[in-house]
């Protein structure tokens, strides 16, 4: 028989689905047959799955230790990254930990950090999450980051991973919304979800827009594509999102602005593909953008979106978000930045609104 008591991780969720995720290996009717046999108890009761956990209860599995095991499956180890990994991780192209690396992580910029949450600033070039299994994503940081500073126990992997909660394209950098308890991950989609978070990007985009405008379209995302279209009227296929966002001139040059946006909605290429379909393509976007633009701008050192996720600013909270109440985090605009601006202030004229 083996007893584990739910911790604050774990607690908050129904109890077939921590069971799913304790005994990854086993098959939904092998664990149901073993609740109603009462193999599997909670708080020496027989349970049917839906209970939902709280902290302290307590689960046995009146199993053999060697079934359990089995069930179980691997638990993820720490993985060593060292200076080769660091950079195939920015291709998205590196094995999960090469052999003979020493233990380092990579050096992402921490902006906040408490009991619950954490705020990165993440670089252009590295995965939000992963999208093929040899991929090292921020998500992977985020764990190696908890675990080698204490933070997080390798046990508690089997029922728990700390998670990104908002999502940024390879090439954007900038501020990302890290989950480092359950209540941490819940509590920051809550304010994704009800967009009581505000959310402040900068870029440079071709041409030159209004000194500031809001603009409300439709967005459809391309089956087997990943790219958006958008329309001025809603479309006939129902799977077209409507989507909003605001911008404010900051710098006009001879032949590029410098913008801050403001995402009302969170879609995928929202940004990009609202911005190009204005007539004002993010300089430096190759599925977006102008090819004669990014090519001029080349010459800048741009090969890629200039898109930074710049600034969040948060709702009230108290309890264990207190912390986070009405806190404004900015995450400092990128070197490619300051490069770009540098070009465009010893080529051209500005124009400040």
């Amino acid at each position: 028989m083996r007893e584990v008591t739910i911790g604050p991780n774990e607690g908050g969720q129904r109890f077939d689905k921590y069971l799913k995720k304790y005994l990854k290996e086993a098959g939904s009717g092998f664990l149901y047959k073993m609740l109603r046999k009462k193999n599997i108890t909670l708080n020496g009761r027989r349970a049917d799955g839906s209970e939902k956990l709280n902290v302290g209860d307590r689960v046995c599995f009146f199993l053999a230790d060697e079934t359990i095991e089995k069930f179980r499956g691997p638990v993820p180890a720490f993985r060593e990254t060292g200076s080769a990994f660091r950079k195939s991780a920015f291709r998205g192209s590196g094995p999960s930990a090469p052999e003979g690396a020493k233990k380092e992580l990579l050096s992402i910029p921490v902006l906040y950090e408490d009991g619950q949450v954490l705020l990165a600033d993440k670089p252009a070039g590295l995965l939000t999450q992963k999208a093929q299994a040899r991929d090292y994503s921020l998500n992977e940081w985020l764990t190696d980051y908890l675990l080698a500073g204490g933070k997080l126990k390798e046990e508690e992997l089997a029922t728990f991973r700390p998670s990104v909660c908002n999502r940024l394209d390879r090439n954007t950098s900038g501020l990302v919304i890290c989950g480092k308890t359950l209540a941490g991950s819940q509590k920051m989609s809550e304010l994704i979800r009800d967009r009581s978070l505000r959310k402040f990007y900068r870029l440079f985009a071709a041409g030159k827009p209004p000194v500031s405008g809001l603009v409300e379209s439709w967005l459809l995302r391309e089956e087997n594509s990943n790219q958006v279209r958008i329309y001025e009227k809603k479309p006939a296929d129902s799977r077209a999102v409507p989507v909003r966002t605001g911008w404010r001139l900051l710098e006009a040059y001879e032949d590029c602005s410098f913008l801050e946006v403001e995402l009302f909605t969170g879609k995928t290429h929202q940004i990009r593909a609202q911005m190009a379909a204005l007539g004002f393509p993010l300089i430096g976007d190759a599925r977006y953008g102008n090819e004669a633009v990014n090519r001029h701008f080349r010459k800048a050192g741009v090969r890629s979106q200039l898109l930074h996720a710049f600034r969040l600013e948060f709702p009230p909270l108290d309890g264990l978000f207190s912390g986070l109440s009405e806190r404004s985090v900015v995450a400092p605009e990128p070197e490619s930045f300051f490069r770009m601006k540098k070009f465009c202030e010893g080529s051209a004229n500005i124009r400040r609104p």
